[in-house]
């Protein structure tokens, strides 16, 4: 069959993909699947043939009932996964807000590093700015710690999102760190409290982000549990609203798109690009 001549416009940038693999006993969407280092491998490399550009290695849970690991155990349960994928040549990023182990996967040659507390210490800052990893700045509503179940006001939390952006990044940025170093991510699901309304506005405001802080932006809305309050449906049934919800913020111009169902997002943004790009035909 001959390959189809529609192109998707230049102007339309395809998100970057970033695959989730949890290397936990306890995540909230797959917990216990990927915890021994072949397992979690194996899937961060089906993830790359779905079409990840970035596998993300998260070895602690951040949901609101996780149980607290030591870093020397997150750094075990990263460790030989993370080194065969750099040997492998795979942009990893590393999910953890433990100082120890943002060393670790820096000094063994993550691209990324992801802090959901928004790398809070300035003391740090300097050392960051000497390695070479890209950082996500994380939002939430709590600031320390893992997610949290506490109602929310949605223009409450948007002005917090807000705020907490403009003097993390002036902060960081003041310290030496490259603006090109740095990523943002708004946060979702529990992040931002237990109604699905904050996580709605913040999804549809996703482009004023953009364009205020003049930065890329990560989201996270997978399986989420502002998708699964909306539709009623359990985790084995949340991959239609998962992935409505990852188009419309690829619509809204977000730059990295973090999943779990790598393959069906990236087929979907392929047939979506396709249509685009017929419509633009003469």
């Amino acid at each position: 069959m001959a390959r189809s001549s529609v192109v998707p416009s230049a102007s339309r940038v395809r998100p970057r993909l970033v695959g989730i693999v949890n290397i936990t006993a306890d995540s909230f969407s797959d917990g216990g699947r990927f915890l021994a280092a072949d397992d979690a491998l194996a899937h961060a490399r089906r993830l790359r043939l779905d079409g990840a550009d970035v596998i993300e290695l998260g070895a602690v849970a951040s949901n609101p009932d996780a149980e607290q690991v030591p870093v020397e155990e997150e750094q075990r349960r990263l460790g030989g996964v993370l080194q065969s994928l750099i040997a492998e040549n795979v942009p990893v990023s590393v999910d953890s807000y433990a100082s120890p182990t943002q060393r670790f996967a820096a000094a063994c040659g993550a691209a990324y590093l992801n802090d959901i507390q928004g790398f809070p210490d300035p003391r740090r800052y300097e050392e960051l700015a000497a390695t070479s990893c890209r950082l996500i700045v994380m939002h939430s509503v709590r600031r320390i710690g893992p997610a949290t179940k506490i109602l929310t006001d949605p223009e409450t939390v948007w002005a917090g999102i807000e705020r907490f952006f403009a003097e993390r990044l002036a902060a960081l940025s003041a310290a030496g760190i490259a603006r090109e170093q740095l990523i943002i991510d708004p946060g979702l699901g529990y992040f931002l409290g237990r109604t699905p309304e904050p996580s709605l506005l913040v999804l549809s405001r996703l482009r004023r982000l953009k364009d205020r802080f003049g930065v890329p932006v990560m989201v996270s809305p997978s399986r989420k549990s502002f998708l699964r309050e909306l539709t009623g449906r359990d985790l084995d049934r949340i991959g239609s609203a998962t992935l409505a919800a990852e188009l419309y913020a690829a619509r809204q111009g977000v730059d990295f798109i973090r999943t779990h169902d790598v393959a069906a997002l990236s087929d979907a943004l392929a047939v979506l690009a396709a249509l685009e790009s017929a419509h633009d035909l003469p």
